[in-house]
């Protein structure tokens, strides 16, 4: 850089002189005025091909809305965390969660574990083919730290996500690879040294791409273009619809509790109600049908409120189930538990709103409650059905 004046200078022209920096500065606006033309001209053309359907999304919006980071790290933004910054929001927003090691508890998988200094170097986490290992944690799936990076950014804390500053994204991504001992205790992740620890990587030669999925030509031996699905559609020699053989008795459906509070409210899975009998065919489509033209018919009458069903409605609306059983402990206490603990306390009502929105630990054992992002109606309707007994 410190060569291009002196070099400006022999050509016999001023790059950095007044002269060359107008012509810059208008060449500059002229760019810049054309790409707004441009851009006014696709918004334009977006809107002709819609007639009176949305709007085309500013600048902003796009901005806010594209945040991925590739594997390439193209994306990432600029930024640096540490690890003991990383330690710090780890145990106020992730340890209630994921453990304060990273090890997890009954609800979550865990991130830390299975990983060797021996994989550092290969590349590939052996245990992952060890079918005496007890478990496939994070880290040891792990191929990319812009997947660790960029999981963490949009999604975490799962509450309130997209509340984490870019610098401390960083911070907690330095803190969960310290755990897993890729990186040193005074290590600073950044967006200048991100890819060092992509070459370190556990399990970063452990993605296949032998396949058609990435663009562009075969990445190494042994890699095809040819796609890994053939979208046949199945026309002849279709499978026989399954026809259920077995089932679990009725005596044995609630053996071991509630799946339905057993299971957290976010993901693929949803207990079944095992309190009560499973529904026979239709019976829940039937049942939603007559709700919905009972609520239409001119006339009818509301049915009365129930105290304890709309506490316990607003305890699934904000995820409470994911950590507090009703009547069983899960990562918290539960509810009743709870609520026989204030059944005395003439405050209770108010203290318990107070804990649910500002959280906090060492009530009940060493595992933080985050604070929780809720309507203050809400919190003040789930205190008061905890101080009344939880019924």
């Amino acid at each position: 850089m410190s060569s291009c004046p002196d070099s400006g200078r022999a050509g016999g022209g001023r790059l950095g002189g007044r002269g060359g920096r107008g012509a810059a500065t208008l060449l500059a606006r002229g760019v810049a005025g054309a790409a707004l033309v441009l851009a006014a001209g696709a918004a334009l053309a977006q809107a002709a091909a819609f007639p009176g359907i949305g709007r085309a999304a500013t600048p902003k919006e796009i901005a806010a809305w594209d945040i991925d980071v590739r594997p390439d790290f193209k994306g990432l933004p600029k930024g640096s965390g540490s690890v003991a910054r990383g330690l710090e929001v780890w145990e106020a927003q992730c340890a209630s969660c994921h453990g304060v090691f990273g090890e997890s508890n009954e609800v979550f998988s865990p991130i830390v574990g299975g990983t060797t200094k021996q994989d550092m170097q290969t590349g590939r986490a052996a245990r992952l083919f060890d079918p005496g290992f007890p478990q496939r944690t994070t880290l040891m799936k792990l191929s990319t730290v812009s997947t660790l990076w960029d999981y963490i950014h949009r999604a975490m804390p799962w509450n309130q996500p997209k509340t984490l500053s870019v610098d401390d994204v960083y911070a907690v991504t330095a803190y969960i690879l310290n755990l897993g001992g890729i990186v040193a205790d005074d290590f600073v992740l950044s967006d200048a040294n991100i890819a060092d620890v992509q070459r370190i990587l556990p399990n970063r030669n452990g993605k296949t791409l032998a396949h058609a999925m990435w663009p562009g030509a075969p990445m190494g031996p042994g890699m095809t273009r040819t796609p890994d699905v053939k979208a046949v559609a199945c026309m002849t020699n279709c499978p026989a619809e399954t026809t259920v053989a077995s089932f679990i008795p009725d005596h044995a459906r609630n053996a071991h509790g509630n799946l339905a509070e057993q299971n957290r409210l976010v993901g693929p899975q949803r207990g079944a109600d095992t309190t009560r009998p499973p529904p026979a065919a239709g019976a829940v489509r039937v049942a939603a049908t007559t709700a919905a033209n009972t609520a239409a018919a001119p006339g009818a009458a509301a049915a009365p409120a129930d105290p304890g069903a709309a506490a316990q409605a607003l305890a699934r609306k904000h995820n409470c189930l994911a950590c507090h059983g009703l009547d069983s402990k899960l990562v918290g206490p539960s509810l009743r538990e709870v609520a026989r603990k204030y059944a005395g306390r003439a405050d209770a009502a108010d203290y318990l709103a107070q804990r649910i929105v500002s959280g906090g630990a060492g009530v009940w054992g060493a595992i933080p409650m985050p604070a929780q992002n809720l309507p203050s109606a809400d919190a003040r309707a789930l205190a008061a059905w905890l101080a009344a007994g939880a019924r």
